[in-house]
């Protein structure tokens, strides 16, 4: 099964949370806090793997997580860092973040990619000491990690596109011209999927040749197999148009390379700006005369003109050495330049306050990661609380709203009587 698009959830390891803790040891009176910090949390790393061809791992397993940070110990001991998680991916996947569709990673080349970080750990209380506070009952829990819903969207790399409507004879050509094995056979959507081929033109001089396969009109619309592989098509450095010259399938030539064209265009604008190669195929079943009006027809357009057939090999080094020699012209296969602009959700402290039976409860997601922190039997920490509620405005807005010494609050869960 072909897969190249998949839309999986991702998130990175959160980080350990600081320990509480104080020394103890024989001869050693008061040894004070030594409580140690929390690990990092495990980072998701993205790899290109060239056994993979396609998506359909992802298909089944939707969900991924990083380990999570081990917590602080005793003696000033960190915690363990979280093991990475090591995605294997097909060379030529790109990752979108699935809100804003923008990319977060072209993975192209051998660099591993980092994209979701784990959490940092917290502080152990042996941080919080100082001479108006020696016996810290308190430590920060570990900050969470990276949490994306991601699409993967395989674009295969390729110097060449092989584009043309069914049962011209596209998958016979990459047959011939390279080690490539698809299915053949005199029926329309033989081929269902792209088939990849490497092309020997010389010693240690090669391209990669891509069969896209099921372009038909209206294909950029989602009319039949078409719009479901022309994203393939974006990164080729060069378009080989295999159009039938004999007319066998009762369609005219002329007419199936402005269709196709228009298909290319309407998918995307840049498709137009490719160079296109246009090759007349099944030469051994056609006329001359139908051979030199498509010629005459092609070269007005501004196109490369070849004539061949894949049956019998007739122009089919020709083909290769020409394709060769244009692909020295181009640049290199394009990659995706990443746009996505991570936001610190930590930095939005909006919060909202409602009044149902007399109890005030604040929504504040923010506040979840600064609870986990606070001991509420130890003053110092409920102090720090305090002061996270009159920083942010919580407070303030409490008393705008009327409440009184001794009403209930309830803020993420946790319910206490306010006292001014």
């Amino acid at each position: 099964m072909f897969v190249d698009l998949v839309k999986i959830k991702i998130k990175a390891g959160d980080g350990g949370d600081g320990a509480v803790a104080f020394h103890r040891e024989k001869y050693v009176a008061a040894g004070g806090p030594d409580g140690g910090d929390g690990g990092k949390g495990g980072d998701i790393v993205f790899v290109a793997d060239d056994n993979l061809s396609t998506l359909v791992d992802f298909r089944y397993k939707r969900k991924y997580v990083a380990a999570r940070g081990e917590n602080g110990k005793r003696n000033n001991c960190f915690g363990k860092k979280g093991e990475d998680l090591i995605i294997k991916v097909p060379r030529g996947t790109i990752v979108r973040d699935a809100k804003t569709n923008s990319i977060m990673a072209d993975i192209s080349t051998d660099e591993n990619f980092v994209i979701a970080k784990g959490g940092r750990g917290g502080w152990g209380n042996s941080h919080f000491a100082k001479p108006t506070r020696q016996i810290p009952r308190f430590a920060k829990p570990g900050l969470p990690g990276e949490e994306f819903e991601v699409f993967l969207e395989l674009k295969l790399l390729a110097d060449v596109g092989l584009v043309g409507f069914p049962n011209v004879g596209k998958s016979t050509l990459i047959s011939v011209i390279s080690a490539a094995r698809p299915k053949i056979a005199n029926y329309h959507f033989t081929t269902l999927s792209p088939v990849l081929g490497m092309v020997k033109v010389d010693q240690g001089k090669s391209f990669v040749v891509a069969d896209i396969p099921g372009l038909i009109e209206g294909a950029s619309s989602g009319v039949g197999l078409g719009h479901t592989f022309l994203r393939h098509i974006d990164r080729c450095r060069l378009i080989v148009h295999v159009v039938d010259v004999s007319g066998s399938e009762g369609r005219d030539p002329k007419q199936d390379i402005e269709i196709i064209n228009s298909e290319l265009a309407n998918f995307d604008s840049d498709l137009t700006n490719k160079k296109q190669i246009i090759v007349a195929n099944k030469c051994d079943i056609a006329t001359r005369d139908q051979i030199d009006d498509l010629k005459d027809y092609v070269e007005k357009r501004g196109f490369a003109f070849c004539e061949i057939s894949s049956a019998t090999r007739y122009g089919i080094d020709t083909l290769i050495k020409f394709i060769s020699k244009n692909l020295d012209d181009l640049p290199p296969i394009a990659t995706y330049t990443p746009d996505y602009v991570s936001v610190n959700n930590n930095s939005d402290r909006t919060f909202s306050i409602e009044k149902r039976d007399g109890v005030y409860y604040i929504d504040a997601p923010w506040m979840e990661h600064i609870l986990r922190g606070v001991n509420m039997d130890d003053y110092e920490s409920l102090q720090y609380l305090q002061r996270v509620l009159c920083d942010s405005g919580i407070n303030a807005e409490l008393e705008k709203m009327g409440i009184c010494d001794g009403d209930f609050v309830n803020l993420q869960g946790w319910e206490f009587e306010f006292v001014y």
